[in-house]
């Protein structure tokens, strides 16, 4: 019995002219398809504020500010392990840091944004060392007491309004970078130009986070994330830096979901600790869209997140029923699509609008590409 070698030569002199050559491929034809499909819908999404009433774009931002934690919550819990349940601590923070700015520093509001993220994630670099002690559920735990206990220290200033909470007044908003262009390219009042501005910062940030976290997948240092998360002890053993990378991730969706707070706090303009640190409102739905979307892949919140839309939208009139519903729904999902909708359909159709898998394919004979 004989068994056949397969020779790969080093050079272009030594590889025969007609042999084939293999490539690592991540994307895909139906991918490049999306791609172009996905530009077109963001340039179309971009212009929706020109037709579209105020109601739908409030909706929308509920939307895009939803699928951002969600993409977050999915890198944080999904590729790298971490499953965390004080997400909240980070919405808060930059919300609270968003009015410190408007109120106590007198900060653009726009300006102020980014600021947000970057104090919150000031915090999640205190906080990571501290909560990495933990592992599996304790880590889970140990976030969610974090987030209580930021939400008590938050309560305790009452130059931001305390345990009541407080508002911006609308002379403090009326001066945001780009509200008048606003108005003045589409003739809308001072409060319908604010939605549309924070509409499009929404919509950038779920861009941004859904683009970015797609490219870091598909990066080294998504490989190493993975490795970290399957077994730390051989990840370690080839040189991967598991508590850096974990760490790093930590503080970068904290920085991102920063952001996410001060724009959704924004556009309410009013704040109060409960609201800001709720554990149903920014963690609880964030975990149901990507349980009943996709744990581990892109496409999965943005199917999770129109779900979530569509039981609010038309359930809500019935109170606390919708919320039976979305846990009736949830656990059927995961009795009978544990990789959820749309891995189900991924693997019963072969879909993959956003591929982070690789696999060795072949290539025509020709010139070799170096």
């Amino acid at each position: 019995m004989s068994v056949e070698s397969i020779h790969i030569p080093a050079s272009r002199e030594q590889r025969p002219a007609d042999a084939p050559v293999w490539q690592v491929r991540v994307g895909t034809r139906l991918s490049r398809v999306a791609a172009v499909a996905g530009i077109a819908l963001i340039v179309a999404l971009a212009a929706l504020p020109a037709i579209a009433s105020r109601n739908l774009i409030q909706d929308l931002i509920f939307v895009f500010t939803m699928l951002t934690l969600a993409q977050l919550w999915n890198v944080l819990a999904g590729w790298s392990g971490l499953v965390s349940v004080g997400q909240q601590a980070f919405v808060g923070l930059g919300a609270y840091a968003l009015f410190a700015g408007i109120v106590m520093a007198g900060l653009d509001p726009v300006a102020a944004i980014p600021l947000a993220g970057l104090f919150a994630a000031l915090v999640a670099a205190v906080l990571g060392p501290l909560l990495f002690r933990l592992e599996g559920p304790y880590f889970a735990i140990g976030s969610w007491v974090a987030a209580e206990a930021l939400r008590l220290i938050c309560a305790q200033f009452k130059s931001l309004g305390g345990g009541t909470g407080m508002s911006i007044s609308p002379g403090e908003l009326s001066q945001m970078v780009g509200l008048k262009a606003v108005q003045a390219l589409l003739g809308l009042r001072p409060a319908a130009a604010r939605d549309v501005l924070v509409y499009w910062l929404a919509l950038l940030l779920a861009v941004l986070v859904t683009l970015g976290i797609y490219a870091f997948m598909r990066s080294h240092h998504g490989l190493a994330l993975a490795a970290s998360r399957d077994n730390a002890a051989a990840a370690r053993s080839v040189g991967v830096r598991t508590a850096r990378t974990r760490h790093v991730l930590w503080i970068v969706v904290a920085f991102a979901t920063g952001m996410v707070g001060a724009v959704v706090y924004l556009q309410k303009a009013r704040i109060s600790p409960d609201a800001a640190f709720s554990v149903t409102d920014w963690t609880a739905y964030v975990i149901f869209i990507v349980v009943i979307g996709g744990v581990r892949t892109i496409e999965g919140p943005m199917v999770g997140v129109l779900l979530l839309w569509g039981l609010v939208t038309y359930l809500a009139q019935y109170g606390s029923l919708y919320l039976v519903v979305l846990g009736t729904l949830a656990i059927l999902i995961m009795l009978f699509m544990p990789n959820g909708v749309w891995g189900a359909a991924a693997r019963r159709w072969q879909l993959q609008l956003f591929p982070t898998q690789r696999w060795l394919g072949r290539s025509e004979p020709g010139p070799m590409p170096f």
